[in-house]
């Protein structure tokens, strides 16, 4: 089966006919601007390095990331953190009472509640024993309303990649948009999908300078897409929406690459050290596969030993309500000296 995907049949009337907002900053488009007297944006004149406006395309993070990512400036849409780049998904490409997503639980919880926000149908499949996207379930319960299909990998809270094959077989039989969220990315040894963008106009690629970056306290979630799926996403986004000093942060970060591959190994070899730890502790029945900054392990009894832990000074995530993921922790990587704590901690209960 061919894709036969066409953005023009997904995108929603009222955004195809939307004049988005024009601000003083997208009118006037100067690099050039040391000498030019600004009097357009009603802004205060006097200079404390945030009384201008940010530029509403954010290009200067745009610039490094395109380089570093190799995809073009066009093919990026900067989020007030990821769940702003979600939320404009719905909003684009959703009729809401009409259309509906699929989901695949145990998942990231947003995008059931931006679902719910956007009041757009969220048809859930399970991943299969071993958390793997169920394929036939998920195209049996495809249909003409059926806009976008979320796929978090590595998964959250799961920590394990999806298989190669079954992310290409949506891609190229799915007529909708394919969401994968990299948050966790770069703490895998898989590629990511950015490199098939230019081969899958249906592809789209979250990512966050929250993890491996360590910049949560900042916002900035990042979108990856065709020129035409960021197109429709420019005309619906607020205006300013990445504030100044997220940018000026980002842009050091991320010109900080020695540290960044530093801080990445070290958690990697950190989770490593964990997971040797957590096979000689008695009541861990299970630790998954993973491939982010964090570990899930089944125990003898959740609600007890996060209770321990938290008693102890330590707290992680109970995962034990979420689907398939019964009397199931999840343990965040943390420094050497937080881990040797957790440890200590471990051995003791």
């Amino acid at each position: 089966m061919e894709n036969n995907f066409d953005i023009n049949t997904i995108v929603r009337e009222n955004v195809k006919q939307l004049k988005p907002y024009s601000s003083a900053r997208d009118e006037f488009e100067d690099f050039d601007t040391a000498d030019m007297i600004f009097l357009d944006a009603n802004e205060n004149p006097f200079e404390n390095g945030v009384n201008r406006y940010p530029d509403p395309q954010q290009m200067s993070v745009k610039a490094i990331l395109a380089k570093q990512r190799n995809v073009k400036t066009n093919q990026i849409l900067l989020g007030n953190g990821s769940d702003e780049v979600l939320d404009l998904l719905f909003r684009a490409f959703c009729e809401p009472k009409t259309d509906n997503v699929i989901t695949l639980p145990p998942t990231y919880g947003m995008y059931s509640v931006l679902a719910n926000i956007n009041a757009v149908e969220n048809k859930e499949i399970l991943l299969s024993e071993d958390f793997q996207p169920q394929i036939e379930k998920i195209m049996e319960v495809v249909d003409s309303n059926t806009k976008i299909i979320f796929l978090c990998s590595p998964n959250n809270p799961t920590g394990n990649s999806f298989s190669d094959e079954s992310v290409a077989y949506l891609l190229k039989n799915f007529n909708g948009l394919v969401v994968i969220d990299e948050a966790y990315i770069d703490f895998s040894e898989k590629e990511s999908w950015i490199n098939e963008i230019d081969e899958y106009p249906n592809l789209v690629i979250t990512q966050t300078l929250s993890k491996a970056y360590g910049l949560a306290g900042i916002r900035l979630g990042i979108c990856y897409a065709s020129a035409e799926v960021i197109a429709v996403l420019n005309k619906i986004k607020p205006p300013y929406n990445v504030n100044e000093l997220t940018q000026k942060r980002a842009l050091e970060r991320l010109d900080n690459k020695a540290k960044i591959k530093y801080e990445i190994e070290s958690i990697i070899e950190q989770r490593d050290i964990l997971l040797k730890v957590l096979l000689n502790v008695d009541f861990v029945t299970i630790i998954y596969p993973t491939e982010a900054n964090f570990i899930l392990i089944k125990v003898d009894d959740a609600n007890k030993r996060y209770d321990e832990l938290i008693a102890k000074g330590i707290v992680i995530r109970n995962r034990t309500t979420q689907p398939l993921c019964d009397n199931c922790l999840r343990l965040t990587v943390g420094t050497e000296q937080e881990n040797m704590k957790l440890i200590e901690v471990l051995k003791q209960l």
